[in-house]
């Protein structure tokens, strides 16, 4: 299941919205928004319905009428040749929509410094960066509102859904998005995040799921995503391959271990690095 792919891109717009919620109803959200009629389309788009919101948020801080986001998975990070192209979405999305420039912002979300960025910003564009909040990389000297955001940096308290968005979560982190998730019953809105930051930190649900007392929020985040069975079939599975293990070391032949602990063959031989007969 680790391998299984993940959608970050679709749980990052459900972060966006559950870090806005508050202004669910002055906000509309637009997932993968296609700009034109090729493939060309924007992570996400944040439009205010009207002018005068004001989002007292610390990301949306720069927030004006049109506000473009990229969003970089754990593994990815935002390069230089991103930048220009999100760049260049954001006047393009200018000029097809026949709007001012200047009422757009762009936002860069990853899960790592960036460094590289930064200093190709500073130095070769000639931009001024502040960190006036941590890890929230404020771009100045441009007509756009720019901004690069560190989402590990980000304080809990102020931002749990895009700081939880990683794949390096502990076991207290997992407990506390299971037990504000229950704050949305059963919102659709939610189950693609949570899908998504399970999957990704399984071990950390596993001992989050072990934990004396742990929050009941944690078992109704795993029943609704359908993750609780799958967790229940890893352990059982991690159970077999400790008797395989020790069957081994006692010298049974791998089609003995295979009948007896009901796994694979080929599987039992990977793991225990012993080729199948």
């Amino acid at each position: 299941m680790e391998k299984s792919r993940i959608a970050w891109h679709p749980a990052f717009v459900q972060a966006i919205q559950l870090e806005l919620e508050a202004y669910k109803d002055s906000l509309e959200f637009h997932s993968e928004y296609q700009l034109v009629a090729e493939p060309l389309k924007i992570d996400c788009v944040v439009i205010k319905k009207a002018k005068n919101v004001v989002i007292r948020k610390n990301f949306a801080a720069i927030f004006r009428d049109v506000n473009i986001l990229e969003y970089k998975s754990p593994d990815d990070h935002v390069s230089v040749a991103d930048f220009y192209k999100v760049y260049g979405y954001a006047c393009l999305y200018a000029s097809f929509g026949k709007i001012p420039v200047t009422d757009l912002t762009v936002s860069f979300i990853q899960s790592r410094y960036p460094g590289k960025l930064l200093k190709h910003l500073k130095n070769v564009r000639g931009y001024v960066i502040e960190e006036n909040q941590a890890g929230i990389y404020t771009v100045k000297g441009d007509i756009l509102p720019i901004q690069i955001i560190d989402n590990r940096r980000l304080q809990t308290e102020e931002n749990l859904w895009l700081k939880g968005l990683c794949n390096q979560l502990d076991a207290s982190m997992v407990l506390q998005i299971g037990e504000e998730a229950c704050r949305f019953g059963k919102d659709v809105r939610i189950n693609v995040y949570l899908d998504a930051i399970i999957k990704a930190n399984l071990h950390a649900v596993e001992e989050a799921n072990r934990m004396s007392g742990a929050a009941k929020s944690l078992e109704e985040v795993l029943e609704r995503t359908g993750l609780g069975a799958r967790l229940e079939a890893r352990a059982e599975e991690r159970k077999a391959l400790d008797i395989a293990r020790n069957m081994v070391n006692f010298g049974f032949p791998l089609e003995t271990i295979a009948s007896m602990t009901g796994l694979d063959p080929e599987k039992v031989g990977e793991l225990l690095g012993v080729i199948p007969g």
